[in-house]
């Protein structure tokens, strides 16, 4: 199937003007040691991609899709990690971190797919290690699904699938998708420091906000004081917001849960059992979902474990590569495995 066979979702707005306005001059997005950034021009749409320098030439590719509110930033604790099996890539999603907004306003989970699917057809790296954070999850699942030529393995870390149920706390992050609350929430929050808004954030986000550093806090605080100098910034909250929802409604072949159950990649599922997000009881529903898959789960962990848990996260990849022959099994005597394979089987 071609990404021009994406679902179209439920209909959505009009494309905001914001979407069509030049980007205002901003502070200049954090580049980690041994980061790259570049902007990549598509047909309607304007991506910034993050990489690093492989170890050595000739590693297959990686590409890392992040969350909802998130930037290819969340995935600059694992990358490095990788340097020796993947070279790898991290998008910043259309409207999000360094990108721009689409040309179309569209913020759906399939306006979002088809973002990934232009540009690793137009970047000729496929098929890659797709890993997907959050949204990003149901976004790569939606992608595996409709290009199994595009995946050679899907990591999944707390990916946002469907939930007859969600947990409380994840309520005020669907309350954004209503119309007309991104902008009541603006003006009730209008006073709230960026230092709040991230406290916030880590508190939601971490299992425990205490493995932040101070250095990281201040890194977090000045990324936050950047996008919120952003004019589309509540706009693309919301809208993407609302694309979770309205994924979560479809039925049929579109269907998320549909979708997952048609992936043919061998994947790897990741779940924190202090998610305030996606609830850890999803875990077990993934792993039957999920025709090829492990499951790696972290009970200290919250939603984000690949920048909580990133050795662990590492590992737990590189064994799924040592599992589908993509690595030798490691010499000497062998340690426990630290995910349940097969777990879908």
């Amino acid at each position: 199937m071609s990404s021009t066979e994406l679902p179209s979702e439920l209909p959505s707005e009009l494309p905001s003007v914001l979407a069509a306005t030049v980007t205002p001059k901003v502070g200049a997005v954090r580049v980690a040691e041994g980061e790259r950034l570049r902007s990549v021009g598509l047909p309607g749409i304007t991506l910034t991609v993050r990489s690093r320098p492989p170890v050595r030439a000739g590693l297959p590719p990686a590409l890392y899709v992040h969350g909802l509110g998130g930037s290819s930033q969340n995935w600059s604790a694992l990358m490095p990690l990788l340097d020796d099996l993947v070279d790898s890539e991290a998008l910043d999603l259309p409207g999000f971190g360094d990108s721009p907004p689409p040309d179309d306003g569209n913020y759906s989970v399939t306006g979002h797919a088809r973002a990934v699917i232009r540009y690793l057809d137009s970047s000729g790296r496929g098929p890659v290690h797709l890993f997907g954070n959050s949204l990003g999850g149901a976004i790569t699942t939606r992608v595996a699904a409709v290009r199994p030529d595009l995946v050679r393995t899907l990591t999944l870390v707390a990916p946002a699938l469907p939930e007859l149920r969600a947990q409380r706390t994840a309520w005020p992050t669907v309350m954004i998708a209503l119309p007309g609350v991104a902008g009541l929430f603006t003006k009730l929050t209008k006073e709230w420091s960026a230092e709040q808004r991230v406290r916030g954030v880590l508190s939601l986000c971490y299992g425990d906000p205490g493995m932040v550093t101070p250095e990281g806090f201040r890194e977090a605080v000045q990324e936050m004081e950047r996008r919120l100098a952003l004019p589309y910034f509540w706009d693309a909250m919301a809208r993407s917001a609302r694309g979770i929802v309205n994924a979560y409604t479809l039925g049929g072949q579109h269907g998320l849960w549909r979708q997952a159950e048609r992936v043919l990649a061998p994947t790897l599922l990741v779940y924190g059992g202090r998610d305030q997000l996606v609830s850890y009881r999803m875990a077990q529903r993934a792993a039957r979902a999920f025709r090829d898959s492990r499951l790696l789960t972290l009970p200290d962990a919250g939603h984000v474990p690949m920048m909580e848990y990133p050795e662990t996260v590492a590992t737990a990849f590189r064994e799924l590569l040592t599992d589908t022959g993509e690595l030798p099994p490691p010499s000497g005597p062998s340690s426990p495995s630290s995910f349940v394979a097969g777990a879908g089987s």
